[in-house]
């Protein structure tokens, strides 16, 4: 795509007659846009024009006497296979010739190079910020969280409100805290060489690259590898809690979706395996007590409307051997299996977070028990972070609906590696997912 030259621009005429004017460069400069062979739409060339035209010219990377964010920048650039960021995409050395002339302290210099370093920061964070669903083995249930490149002035603005430029791009603070810190782990780890604990970093970080931006608001972030779920708000984790996930052979999906309510006093509906492993023997061992002991009720089939069947009716040979799907539900009560209450984000996999009578399942380092779904340590916790209030239940009446005001995401995440402290903690790949995620990866090497 072709461009207008930087000789035609109204700017550029613009900045001559200022700096012939004397103008100084901190009250007004120009805005070039310059040519390149990887140039940005003209969308995102005006926008990056606007930006600097609301900030009257002002740069953002480079100032009288200090470049850091410049170089901090240039350094970014030279490491993007890190971030699986294509090297072609960066105009590294028009940037360094840039940088260089810029040295003079002459105002067109600085700001031709400033407004180059904008224009390749904004494709790489583009570049970063689009996530490859397949080699990150997520699944996007809602639209709205769909990973997105941002606009080029959603991508200035956030670095000029950071207050430093270095210290912003240090930070990697236009992605999730838990990316910019693997990220800088894997610098360290590879001064002594690449290993297999860079190789699972790696896979980490492209799993990491969905997770929101130190800016966003309100989220839950569950940890399916080391069976833990954060709130987070404003980047920072704001609260924690022990949680169980699938077994190995039923386990839970690496999904991102939207908490929409919450179901007070549920059902649970028996998956029909549990039913035929579970239910069904006891029956045949015990007779219908057990039925009514646990507040299992026998329905007629899996539309939203069933009715209820007597369990006489029932061939429970039949249902044990595996050969009869019965469909069953557990009235709410204190030994429901989903508690007090559930959290629910509509997905095709059925899965949600819910509260557990079986509070002992929590006690273990390893917390692999459920059909899916996530148990939590504490449902009224989560629910009094949800909603500003304790979630208190109107009477015994089942499938009570609690709609959130707005519905807040849940990034159901399977992460092996994990920034903690100053060091990254190593999870058990319970999934056996990490040899795949690596394989998937096809970047890396030098630029």
């Amino acid at each position: 795509m072709n461009f207008p030259s930087i000789q035609s621009s109204p700017t550029a005429i613009a900045v001559k007659l200022m700096i012939a004017a004397g103008v100084a460069f901190g009250s007004a400069s120009p805005s070039i846009a310059a040519a390149a062979p990887n140039a940005v739409t003209a969308a995102v060339q005006n926008d990056i024009d606007a930006f600097y035209q609301s900030r009257a010219y002002r740069p953002l990377w480079l100032s009288t006497g200090n470049f850091s964010g410049g170089e901090a920048l240039l350094e970014l650039f030279e490491s993007a296979s890190l971030d699986g960021v294509d090297s072609d995409l960066i105009e590294r050395k028009a940037v360094r010739r840039a940088m260089t002339r810029a040295q003079s302290g002459d105002p067109e210099a600085i700001f031709r190079a400033d407004r180059l370093l904008s224009e390749n920061f904004v494709r790489y964070v583009r570049a970063m910020r689009t996530v490859n669903p397949v080699t990150s083995g997520w699944e996007i249930n809602d639209r709205e969280l769909m990973p997105r490149a941002p606009a080029a002035a959603e991508v200035l603005a956030d670095a000029a409100r950071y207050g430093s430029a270095a210290a912003y791009v240090g930070d990697i603070a236009w992605m999730n805290p838990v990316y910019g810190e693997l990220r800088q782990a894997l610098i360290n780890a590879r001064t002594f060489g690449e290993g297999a604990q860079s190789q699972i970093i790696r896979a980490n970080m492209e799993r990491a690259r969905i997770l929101p931006g130190r800016s966003a608001g309100r989220y839950v972030l569950v940890n399916i590898a080391s069976q833990q779920l954060e709130m987070w708000e404003n980047g920072k984790v704001v609260g924690s809690m022990k949680v169980v996930v699938g077994k190995p052979d039923m386990p839970t999906p690496q999904m991102a979706a939207l908490i929409r309510y919450t179901a007070v006093n549920p059902y649970w509906n028996l998956p029909p395996d549990l039913v035929a492993e579970r239910v069904a023997p006891n029956v045949l061992k015990d007779g219908q007590s057990y039925l009514a002991k646990k507040g299992y009720v026998v329905l007629s089939d899996w539309s939203d409307n069933p009715s209820k069947v007597s369990p006489t009716e029932v061939d429970w040979n039949q249902v044990a051997a595996g050969k009869v799907q019965l469909r069953m539900r557990q009235n709410p009560g204190v030994a429901n299996a989903m508690g007090k209450m559930k959290f629910m984000f509509p997905n095709p996999k059925g899965v949600y977070l819910h509260d557990t009578p079986q509070k002992d399942l929590m006690a273990g380092d390893s917390r692999l028990y459920s059909a899916g779904c996530v148990r939590l340590e504490s449902a009224p916790k989560l629910a009094k972070w949800l909603y500003g209030r304790p979630l208190n239940t109107k009477g015994a009446k089942p499938e009570q609906r609690v709609d959130l005001d707005a519905p807040v995401p849940v990034y159901l995440a399977y992460l092996t590696a994990m920034p903690q402290g100053s060091q990254v903690a190593f999870y058990e790949d319970i999934y056996r997912r990490d040899s795949q995620a690596m394989a998937a990866i096809n970047y890396g090497g030098s630029n």
